[in-house]
């Protein structure tokens, strides 16, 4: 087979498409970037600022608060709501009941959810769209709280730590972010390791769970604020004091002051406290989590992005 020469030197001489614009370089691009770095710092600010004013007001003068003076600083700089507190044992009980609860109820969420997670990524299961379906449908339909209250105390749980770790142990969303990372991770590792003579809790011990840092901290930052922040179980299952978590506490707290307000109280630290125990109330509960989060953020994204995506 012959090359015509003339063909060939016009093909040399015809020059070169241009080569495409990447997409950091378009106009376009960087629109978008400035767009979305404004877009972006508007939600942060609308975030940011109700929470700031929050913690102002648990620092200023009640005076200052009535009348709308606190915006993003404290007026009237006053720690005694804070002091008052502070100065109450039992509120510092109800610290660490919701420091055992809240520990105990996210092992044991963590715990189940993966297991029940890691058995429902396997589509060999049988009857796996079965279970999938009943745990999708408790989602949007349940007993009710009556159901639900006589449950708890015919199985004799009321006063008991069991009363507010067990009847929510499993988020069935967590589940199914759960089941969708597992799915994603390759097939071929849990092969090789059955090869290699690993039974399926070894698989799961020693081969699944190390890969799954990111969705197991995601799990545990959900499970953690959640059980951190509740309290209406609590509050329904407990009639101790001495059982309360932080939630309870400070919620009677609110209740006390603002009767006290209602009926004309005059004392200053009633006023003070009926002033700002609301913003001082928010502080405190959020603390812990405020603390925490930083050092779990990394994985936040990652944990739920894993498995979202299907080659």
């Amino acid at each position: 087979m012959t090359t015509d020469p003339t063909r060939l030197a016009s093909r040399l001489d015809k020059p070169a498409a241009p080569r495409p614009t990447s997409l950091d370089d378009s106009r376009g691009y960087r629109v978008f970037r400035v767009v979305n770095t404004i877009v972006l710092l508007g939600v942060v600010a609308v975030t940011l600022y109700p929470f700031v004013n929050i913690v102002a007001q648990s620092f200023s003068s009640e005076v200052y608060i009535r009348t709308g003076q606190v915006n993003l600083v404290p007026r009237g700089f006053n720690l005694d709501t804070y002091a008052l507190v502070a100065a109450d044992p039992a509120f510092w009980n109800s610290y660490l009941n919701t420091v055992i609860y809240t520990v105990t109820a996210t092992a044991i969420s963590i715990v189940l959810t993966t297991i029940c997670a890691y058995v429902l990524s396997k589509r060999n299961l049988k009857g796996r769209n079965l279970l999938i379906g009943i745990a999708v449908f408790t989602m949007f339909f349940n007993g009710g709280l009556i159901p639900n209250y006589v449950l708890v105390n015919g199985l004799g749980l009321t006063n008991t730590i069991w009363a507010v770790v067990l009847p929510n142990a499993i988020s069935v969303f967590n589940l199914l972010v759960m089941k969708a990372f597992f799915e994603s991770l390759p097939e071929e590792l849990e092969e090789a390791a059955s090869i290699d003579g690993l039974n399926s809790y070894g698989i799961l011990l020693r081969i699944v769970l190390p890969l799954s840092k990111a969705v197991l901290a995601t799990m545990i930052l959900f499970y953690a604020v959640a059980n951190w922040n509740s309290w209406f179980q609590a509050f329904l299952y407990f009639d101790r004091a001495d059982l309360f978590p932080v939630t309870v506490y400070l919620r009677n707290m609110i209740a006390g002051a603002s009767s006290a307000t209602s009926v004309g109280a005059v004392e200053t630290n009633a006023v003070a406290i009926s002033a700002n125990i609301k913003a001082v109330t928010m502080v405190l509960t959020v603390l812990p989590i405020v603390v925490v989060y930083p050092f779990i953020q990394r994985y936040f994204v990652s944990g739920v992005m894993l498995g979202a995506v299907k080659q």
